[in-house]
């Protein structure tokens, strides 16, 4: 294999705006001849960038698909590209526009009609680690072996992803956004729920009809960019914090830099806010935020885009290639968003019928539904060296505890970060030719995390795409 090129489409429907980027990936195998062959994506180059758009909405509950799909079909006409033409690539659903009545059916309508999308997610977690690989804060991170936070901040939320070693370490979420106090003909127009809650224990809380300059919308940012400081730095305890979405910070080292993108992030790195012409609280929090004391403790660093981050991100840095030592079925592909449930290998091998079964039985009572089983992916980590014994004692443990099970809807999915793919799969088959069986390998995934499978490319290969899905609620 010399070169192969595919095409990837990143979309972005956000609280505030919608974009779109679509790429082109190179991928090569970049083993040598004696080796086994491992393909790469070797070079990532955006072809066309959309406008930034307003997310269209038909009420406050809504969004408005028609517009968007409207929109999508455009770029494409733009770009001289056919849906058909697109691979791979991420449709995210971003901010408040996550909680709104239709958010998962309009990802995966569009997911249906706009191209091979392997995804259709939303997820204030994934949003901000796709933030951090589109804004250059993973690259920065593998440079430079500084803990790095990249924070997103849009209309809605901040979305904070931290690195090291161009590894994610933590992940936070928090209701910071441009958005959550809109004005209208210098009156406040509306205040979002997380920002009620936050002005509960206020005497005088702001309210609709209040003056735009009312000293209370500067009281509300300054707890904003506190809680944002407090989060960096580590202080955030309460777990009931009204601007916390989720989760607390989950990463274990200090963070020595930040990196702002998003919205917010123009006006703060570029002094520009011509993209975000919105009559909300956008561009004095970007000031808030540079001149924040606690703030410029840390080592401030530069985004390789702001406003695009996350969009660049869906486009170009969702897709891995599972290489050229894996068995699948063909038929079976495309697959999307399967669960997938870890089964370590770190124990004697007597013990491991019962490690298998142990997965499998925690498979179906996490992913079943009313009983009907529902396809997932068991993740062998931590595998040691398998000879030829091995390796049958595996299969045919996998066999016992699956081949009953097995259907075209429901086939047995294996993956493995070692390049063992391909003859556990083909020995699987030797056993049992009636299975299905998709065995990918140099793939590093873990329990919680989703992935999709795309269909087989030229050389082999098939891409496949690490997710995390959480449609929230407000």
């Amino acid at each position: 294999m010399k070169t192969e090129k595919i095409y990837s489409a990143g979309i972005d429907i956000g609280t505030s705006t919608t974009k779109m980027v679509i790429s082109s990936l190179l991928l090569k195998n970049v083993a040598g001849l004696t080796h086994v062959p491992r393909i790469e994506i070797i070079e990532k180059t955006i072809l066309h960038q959309s406008p930034i758009i307003k997310t269209p909405f038909i009420n406050k509950d809504v969004i408005d698909m028609e517009n968007i799909e409207q929109f999508i079909f455009q770029q494409y006409k733009l770009a001289d590209m056919a849906p058909s033409e697109i691979a791979t690539g991420a449709i995210i659903i971003t901010g408040e526009s996550a909680t709104k009545q239709n958010a998962s059916e309009v990802v995966h309508a569009i997911a249906d009609t706009a191209g091979h999308f392997l995804v259709a997610t939303a997820g204030p977690d994934l949003e901000g680690i796709l933030a951090a690989k589109g804004a250059g804060t993973v690259q920065q991170s593998k440079n430079t072996a500084k803990v790095i936070a990249n924070i997103d901040i849009g209309g809605g939320t901040a979305n904070i992803a931290v690195m090291q070693f161009g590894e994610v370490i933590g992940t936070c979420t928090l209701h910071i956004g441009g958005r959550l106090i809109e004005f209208l003909n210098g009156v406040v127009h509306s205040i979002s729920s997380p920002i009620n809650k936050l002005m509960e224990k206020w005497t005088i809380p702001l309210s609709i009809g209040d003056v735009a300059e009312d000293k209370r919308v500067i009281q509300c940012m300054e707890e904003m960019v506190e809680t944002l400081a407090m989060t960096l730095s580590g202080q955030l305890k309460d777990e009931r914090h009204p601007l916390l979405l989720g989760h607390l910070p989950n990463w274990d080292k200090p963070i020595d830099a930040i990196m702002f993108s998003g919205g917010v992030a123009a006006c703060i790195y570029e002094n520009d806010c011509a993209q975000r012409q919105y009559d909300d609280i956008g561009e004095k929090l970007a000031k808030m935020l540079l001149q924040h004391e606690q703030l410029q403790s840390f080592l401030w660093l530069k985004p390789q885009e702001t406003s695009r981050a996350t969009v660049t991100g869906a486009g170009t840095q969702t897709t891995d290639i599972s290489g050229a030592t894996i068995q699948v079925n063909e038929d079976v592909l495309p697959l999307k968003n399967v669960p997938v449930i870890t089964c370590p290998m770190n124990t004697p091998l007597k013990e491991l019928e019962h490690v298998v079964k142990t997965a499998v039985d925690r498979a179906d009572t996490l992913f079943s539904i009313q009983e009907n089983r529902s396809p997932f992916a068991l993740y062998f980590s931590q595998l040691p060296y398998l000879s030829f014994q091995d390796v049958q004692q595996l299969c045919a443990i996998i066999l016992h505890q699956l081949a009953s099970r097995s259907s075209k809807e429901i086939p047995i999915i294996i993956v493995m970060q070692s390049d063992y793919a391909k003859v556990i799969g083909q020995t699987i088959q030797a056993i049992n030719r009636t299975v299905p069986i998709i065995c990918i390998d140099q793939i590093k995934v873990e329990t919680g995390d989703y992935i999709d499978i795309g269909k087989v490319l030229p050389s082999g290969v098939v891409p496949v795409v690490v997710k995390t899905l959480a449609f929230h609620s407000k």
